[in-house]
């Protein structure tokens, strides 16, 4: 089959489109068809292996464990384990497994769930980790009520568009963070409020947040602290810059720090991959409540190029690889 695979880390230039076997399911996976996989953070993180404590992490020192990148995935099931009851062959599911820049994958059938029915291949793969992410922040580390004034930092990105809607669907009030050419967006995904960080410091105190999800960005903790209500939560999800070692994860150590001299909360988002929350996706998506937004897709013979876009922090929501 052809994937999507390299051998050492470093630039898009270390990818390559090959022929490998196609993978075997064991007895509690399923095996996929693959009709598209998507591009997150996480597939830029382990093509160059940065920040270097991805590497301690255990995916791999001097060259990455799994060779071929993706984990989002939407697709057709092809077989099943002995131990799986509740998929058959021809099932479209979406989920997350290893190796989804390939024409098959395999994975734990817990990780998959059915198929939204009223979106494409391409969008369903555009929801698992990035809706996920977004789902625990505002659910599990928000605890977020309905009513609670709700920023969402990054608000046009894969996480944030995603974000956006489910805060809205949980009856919040939602001010969305973006730049200047992605207003018109994140107005369009139902926020309330839009910010223009080239134009407002949301950060001076004059307004405040019951919470914020600040989807991998990297202004100090002790900057979005002042945006925040006397007993408001911050999340942080993920990291970008910093250095070579932590990568501006070290938001996310030194948040639960911060709380502990603090009414306010702080915490770091290590967000879970639950087939009963794409479950929770499937019905949000079934119902229009939540709309995956796709920028772009590319053939599979151009993930290093799909990986390049996503990098230049250009893309409108989620860009995704065609299979």
């Amino acid at each position: 089959m052809k994937a999507i695979v390299q051998d050492k880390y470093g630039s898009a230039t270390v990818l390559r489109l090959s022929d490998i076997d196609k993978p075997e399911p064991g007895d509690d996976d399923v095996l996929i068809q693959v009709h598209a996989a998507g591009v997150d953070p996480g597939v830029w993180h382990l093509m160059a292996g940065l920040p270097y404590l991805v590497r301690i992490l255990g995916f791999g020192f001097l060259r990455p464990k799994t060779r071929v990148r993706g984990r989002d995935v939407a697709g057709t099931i092809e077989a099943v384990g002995k131990n799986v009851t509740q998929f058959k062959a021809g099932d479209q599911v979406y989920g997350i497994c290893d190796g989804t820049f390939a024409e098959h994958a395999c994975g734990k059938a817990i990780q998959f769930a059915p198929k939204p029915a009223n979106v494409s291949f391409e969008q369903a793969a555009a929801v698992p980790i990035s809706a996920l992410t977004a789902l625990h922040g505002l659910r599990e580390a928000g605890q977020l009520k309905p009513g609670q004034r709700v920023l969402v930092i990054g608000a046009s990105g894969g996480v944030g568009t995603y974000a956006v809607q489910l805060a809205k669907a949980f009856g919040a009030e939602v001010t969305g963070v973006c730049s200047t050419a992605k207003t018109d967006l994140v107005r369009s995904i139902g926020a309330d409020h839009v910010i223009d960080y080239s134009r407002e410091d949301f950060t001076d105190g004059t307004r405040r947040f019951d919470l914020i999800l600040d989807t991998g960005g990297r202004r100090p903790l002790s900057r979005l602290e002042r945006a925040l209500t006397p007993l408001g939560t911050l999340v942080i999800v993920g990291g970008e810059g910093g250095g070579l070692w932590l990568g501006g994860f070290q938001r996310q150590m030194l948040a639960p720090l911060r709380s502990i001299f603090s009414k306010r909360k702080l915490r770091g988002l290590m967000p879970n991959e639950r087939q009963e929350d794409l479950l929770v996706l499937k019905e949000l998506i079934e119902a229009g409540k939540v709309t995956p937004i796709v920028d772009r897709c590319y053939p599979l013979s151009e993930a290093a190029e799909a990986i390049g876009y996503w990098q230049q922090g250009l893309a409108r929501g989620k860009v995704v690889i065609r299979v």
